[in-house]
C-alpha cells in the first residue's frame, strides 16, 4: 500500500483531473489511489462513524466521475477534494440532527487529536520538544487547531483554507494568526515552531 501511495506521487494533479475530464479511467483511478486516505483521515475527524466517511468519500469521488465533464479544474486539486468531504460530512449531520439546519460548514468541529509520528523523531532534545509542541496544539480551539492541520500537514495555502472552512480571506488569516500566536506565547523550546510543524512529525487521530 505505501509503495502504491508514493507512485501516485509522482502524478501531477492538474494533469490527471484533465484526463480524468476527458473519461480517462485509468487518470481518475490514480487520483483515488493518491488521496483515498488523506480523505478518510480528514473526513473522521469530523464524524465518528468511520463506514458513513467511507461513503462520503466514495460518493465524492463518484461524483467527480459523473459530473467530471461540466467540472471546472481546481486551483488545488487536494484542496477541492478536501472541501467535498469536509460539505458532505456537514449534509450527514444535517440529517442526522432533524431540528437542527446546518446551512454551513462552520458549525462542524475539528474533533480529533495531533499525534506523533515517533519513528521521525531522531533525538531526546527533539522529541521533547515535539511532544511538547504536540501538548500545546491539542489545546487549541478546533478551528484553530483545523487550520493549523490544513496550513502544514497538508500544504494548503491561505485562499483554499478560507473556502474549506467556509470563511473570508483574512478570517482564516486571523485563525493563522491567533493560533500560532498563542503557539509562540507558550513556546520554550529552542526549536523554530514552523520548522517543527512543517516537519512531518505529527499526523491527527
Amino acid at each position: 500500500m505505501k509503495t502504491q501511495s508514493l507512485t501516485t506521487k509522482t502524478y501531477d494533479d492538474h494533469k490527471l483531473w484533465n484526463k480524468l475530464k476527458a473519461g480517462d479511467e485509468k487518470s481518475f483511478s490514480l487520483l483515488f489511489e493518491k488521496y483515498y486516505g488523506d480523505l478518510i483521515s480528514y473526513g473522521n475527524s469530523f464524524y465518528r462513524f468511520p463506514e458513513r466517511v467511507q461513503d462520503c468519500v466514495q460518493d465524492v469521488f463518484a461524483d467527480v466521475w459523473l459530473y467530471r465533464e461540466s467540472l471546472q479544474e481546481p486551483n488545488v486539486v487536494k484542496a477541492y477534494l478536501l472541501s467535498s468531504v469536509r460539505k458532505r460530512i456537514a449534509r450527514l449531520y444535517e440529517r442526522d440532527h432533524i431540528f437542527r439546519k446546518t446551512t454551513t460548514t462552520d458549525s462542524i468541529e475539528f474533533l480529533f487529536d495531533f499525534s506523533i509520528e515517533k519513528e521521525l523523531i531522531d533525538d531526546e532534545e527533539t522529541a521533547e520538544n515535539v511532544f511538547y509542541l504536540n501538548k500545546l496544539l491539542n489545546d487549541l480551539p478546533p478551528r484553530q487547531k483545523e487550520a493549523i492541520f490544513l496550513r502544514y500537514n497538508q500544504g494548503l495555502g491561505v485562499e483554499e483554507i478560507a473556502e474549506m472552512l467556509d470563511v473570508n480571506y483574512q478570517s482564516a488569516k486571523n485563525l493563522l494568526h491567533r493560533g500560532l500566536f498563542k503557539l509562540r506565547s507558550e513556546w520554550k523550546g529552542h526549536l523554530s515552531i514552523i520548522a517543527l510543524l512543517s516537519s512531518g512529525a505529527f499526523k491527527f487521530i
